[in-house]
């Protein structure tokens, strides 16, 4: 069965044929009327006629169409050529397949994480509006103060609708287990001003955030469907959230994610209080009238109006109108932006390596090509075939890269921590996605065709026909050592970028934290204020925990704290000193409440003085210890034991606390961080049910043991069986989960640069295997002349220095320039480290040595006889 394309062009050809023997018929009969013999009046129209071929390519392009005829000619032609290649087609297309397909993965995940919209009426629209706090320990959030907001709320000249919002914790009972969920509190408005609504159910209504009135909830799609079997007559029943009844009202639809991962939302009342300061994220719908530009000019002058901008200092007083996308997207729009140019040099490496290939295929082809072009192909028509034949492979290599990238997306949503991949729902592959990668595969055939085909087309026809196409030519062998040169060179950049990741990283993982995680577990609660509503309460409740957990078989040491290093929670805050002094005037440390026997049970070391123990009671004198850093500085001289300080701004008599020791320094905040000041009170003797509504457990095995663990979770469930219990973990895995994203990160890299290596090593290997084949005339001649092999070899080997070196020197000065971008990402170690620098060569230098084992193995081995044989 023929298309009818195909008919149609069969039938315009037999009728163009018909015209043309017409013609040279008349043309005869015309010369043998004027008195010529039959066999000299064909023979003058012949070369009157010319060359048919011409003709009819001519006529073809003069009735137009025939680009179509001549592509579909050209590719069978190109596959007929590939078939009988299978070798150089399978490597080609695998290499190909290589680089298109990490550079689709990487599109895709760029397409879903930056390019697509938010899911959200308008997304353009949606600003948040903040000004830089002053520093402190506490303004550390994007947003405005509350008071500020209620002020944009009564009169805003910018925005349509505003809405604000902070995210909670709250414990989930009535349904099912106990759970720990993931709240957003916010304003009624938050979905009318995002455009959205619930897929089934209501929104909120203003009235429901008014005192006594907002207990209401609306339900993520994930909890509804995982906690109450995605069923519709949920909506008008309650369940309890921190002991507190709350009617259901609404489920959102699976594609509404924001905040991120929030489990359920419930309305939030903006109040001002004078004993407590709050920033939250603001989020505004610009009003209709006025553009973004117009907006962002105006809000600097709307923010200074706003009732605490006056308190600001002038020099850190900065107003931003933030974009939305940009304050979900957060900071993982740059490692993305690496990654992706990290993947392009994977791509332009395989790019280099299938150029070499087709280099060394149309060198053996230059006779067929001269037979061509004496036959009547002009150039252009010549370089369109080759250029055809890559575009096959190119789209063979795409289509097994799309593969590739299906299988490694889903292994890159696997791996990926949460704040390296926001929006991770939207990651798929796409229409878009294959659109990209069609023309990615046709960018890819010219980079690798465009020079081969150049090359074999150039004008050496005599030289071609009388050799038989055996040599190649020498433009050909310097075009393979540049293209080797340039991988080599973007493989370093690439190795360079992962080496600094990995020596950051191992300088994260030797960090000294100021205590001992080897073997300690965690188990961390929040107690929810219905049940514990009292400083006794949960005082009480963390007391007989510790003491159950003591008593459990094989466990040395239990304690709790509110803040455990590294958990992702602090709270900081000013403190005064009895004896002020000039170094005085800035009193800021980290507060944390502890058992006694938290520092033995963390491995922190007691530097002077005494741990807390059981008779520092609430009746007993008040006490504190302090970190090594608060008393080398404001007691250098080390009599630091038995000074008062006091947390209070106006202390009375019994706000003293007195110092009975000092311990080491303890990074709390983050590896990265120094260790902060720090100040420690005993959990007996803490009145303020905010610094123990939050707790982490800890306990110190005298030894390893897998019943550990499950005792553990017992002692919890015991005490409390309504109380959900996050999971288990030691502190080394805690400590491993604040570095994730630089893992994460490594990992890419070295990912990305091992396959740019692989591939350079393949380069080189196939310029020198194939230039040891193309000279076994000349060695065998130079072996049967009475050369030793190790001469042999060291040609090999010096042809080997001659690609590598350039590309080397190369590739280290794009580095030094490149890898400043990952200047933020690294830890103690700096872009242009010379460790990192020196092993990255030495590694390339060895493997691309290696790689020249085997063509100089095959050199040295050459048999005279069968070498000039085969010429």
């Amino acid at each position: 069965m023929r298309w009818p394309w195909r008919r149609a062009l069969d039938d315009r050809d037999a009728a163009l044929d018909e015209e043309i023997r017409a013609h040279f018929a008349m043309a005869i009969a015309d010369r043998i009327a004027r008195g010529e013999s039959p066999a000299s009046a064909a023979a003058a129209a012949r070369r009157e006629f010319g060359n048919v071929g011409h003709v009819k390519e001519a006529t073809h392009d003069l009735r137009g169409g025939a680009w179509i005829e001549q592509l579909a000619q050209d590719l069978a032609y190109a596959v007929r050529s590939l078939r009988r290649a299978p070798g150089f087609a399978a490597v080609a297309i695998l290499t190909l397949a290589l680089g298109i397909g990490v550079n689709t993965a990487m599109f895709t995940v760029m397409n879903g994480v930056l390019l697509r919209p938010l899911p959200f009426l308008d997304p353009d629209r949606l600003f948040v509006a903040a000004y830089a706090p002053p520093p402190g320990p506490f303004l550390n959030v994007r947003g405005l103060y509350d008071s500020d907001f209620l002020q944009l709320l009564a009169h805003d000249p910018i925005f349509e609708r505003v809405t604000t919002f902070h995210s909670s914790t709250v414990t989930l009972t009535a349904a099912g287990e106990p759970a720990s969920l993931r709240t957003a509190v916010v304003t009624p408005d938050f979905f009318r001003v995002l455009g959205v609504a619930p897929a089934v159910g209501r929104p909120f209504m203003s009235s429901e955030a008014g005192p006594g009135r907002h207990n209401v909830v609306i339900l993520s799609d994930a909890l509804w469907r995982g906690r109450f079997g995605a069923k519709r007559n949920v909506i008008g029943t309650s369940v309890m959230l921190d002991g507190t009844p709350h009617t259901i009202i609404g489920v959102m639809s699976a594609t509404f994610d924001f905040p991120a991962r929030t489990d359920l939302w419930t309305p939030l009342e903006v109040t001002v209080s004078s004993h407590e300061t709050r920033i939250r994220t603001v989020i505004g719908r610009l009003n209709p009238t006025l553009t973004r530009t117009q907006a962002q000019a105006a809000w600097p002058s709307v923010a200074a109006q706003l009732g605490t901008a006056p308190e600001l200092h002038p020099r850190t007083f900065v107003a931003e109108l933030i974009p939305l996308k940009d304050v979900v997207v957060g900071d993982a729009r740059r490692p993305l932006l690496i990654f992706a140019g990290a993947v392009a040099f994977v791509l332009l490496i395989a790019c280099a390596n299938v150029a070499n290939l087709l280099l060394m295929r149309v060198a053996t082809r230059d006779r067929e090509i001269a037979v061509r072009a004496a036959l009547g192909a002009a150039r252009m028509r010549l370089i369109r075939q080759l250029l055809t034949e890559t575009l096959a492979i190119a789209m063979l290599g795409a289509a097994a890269g799309v593969a590739l990238a299906v299988a490694g997306i889903r292994m890159l949503l696997a791996i990926a921590p949460a704040e390296t991949l926001p929006r991770a729902g939207n990651v798929h592959v796409d229409g878009g996605v294959l659109l990209f990668t069609a023309g990615l595969s046709i960018v890819t055939a010219l980079l690798c065709g465009l020079v081969p085909a150049l090359h074999a087309t150039e004008p050496r026809l005599r030289a071609s026909l009388v050799n038989g196409a055996r040599t190649a030519s020498s433009t050909h062998g310097r075009a393979r050592a540049l293209l080797v040169v340039g991988e080599v060179a973007m493989a370093i950049v690439l190795l360079t970028g992962a080496g600094l990741m990995l020596r950051s990283f191992h300088r994260m993982r030797s960090v000294d934290l100021g205590f001992r995680p080897a073997s300690v577990l965690s188990a961390t609660v929040d107690l929810p204020p219905n049940a514990y509503r009292t400083a006794a309460d949960m005082r009480d409740y963390q007391q007989r925990v510790v003491g159950e957990l003591a008593r459990i078989p094989g466990v040395r040491s239990a304690a709790a704290v509110n803040w455990i290093p590294l958990g992702n929670n602090l709270i900081a805050g000013d403190f005064h000193l009895e004896v002020a002094s000039r170094e005085s005037s800035r009193n800021v440390a980290d507060k944390m409440v502890v058992s006694p026997e938290y520092f033995r049970t963390m491995g922190i070391d007691v530097k002077r003085g005494r741990a807390f123990t059981e008779r520092d009671r609430l009746d007993a004198v008040p006490v504190v210890i302090v970190s090594q850093s608060v008393a080398d500085r404001f007691w250098p001289r080390g009599d630091a034991v038995g000074k008062r300080i006091t947390m209070s701004d106006k202390p009375g008599p019994n706000d003293w606390l007195t110092i009975v020791g000092v311990v080491g320094d303890v990074v709390q905040a983050g590896v990265t961080s120094k260790p902060d000041a720090a100040l420690y009170q005993p959990i007996a003797q803490t009145p303020q049910p905010f610094f123990l509504s939050h707790v982490t457990f800890v306990i110190r095995p005298a030894s390893e043991s897998p019943a550990i663990a499950p005792a553990m979770r017992q002692v919890l469930r015991d005490a409390d069986a309504t109380m959900p219990l996050r999971s288990i973990q030691s502190l080394t895995d805690l400590i491993d989960g604040t570095m994730l994203a630089p893992r994460f990160q490594s990992r890419m890299l070295v990912t990305f640069s091992g396959l740019a290596l692989l591939l350079a090593v393949i380069g080189i290997y196939g310029v020198l295997a194939y230039g040891v084949a193309q000279r076994l005339r000349e060695i065998g001649i130079r072996v049967a002349l009475g050369a030793a092999p190790s001469r042999v070899v060291a040609q090999v080997l010096r042809r080997t220095t001659a690609l590598v070196l350039p590309g080397l020197f190369i590739g280290i000065l794009s580095s030094l320039a490149l890898t400043r971008v990952l200047a933020t990402y690294l830890f103690q170690v700096t872009p242009t480290d010379p460790v990192t620098y020196v092993a990255v060569a030495l590694l390339l230098a060895v493997v691309a040595f290696a790689a020249s084992y085997l063509p100089a193995r095959r050199a040295s081995r050459v048999d005279p006889l069968i070498a000039l044989r085969a010429e």
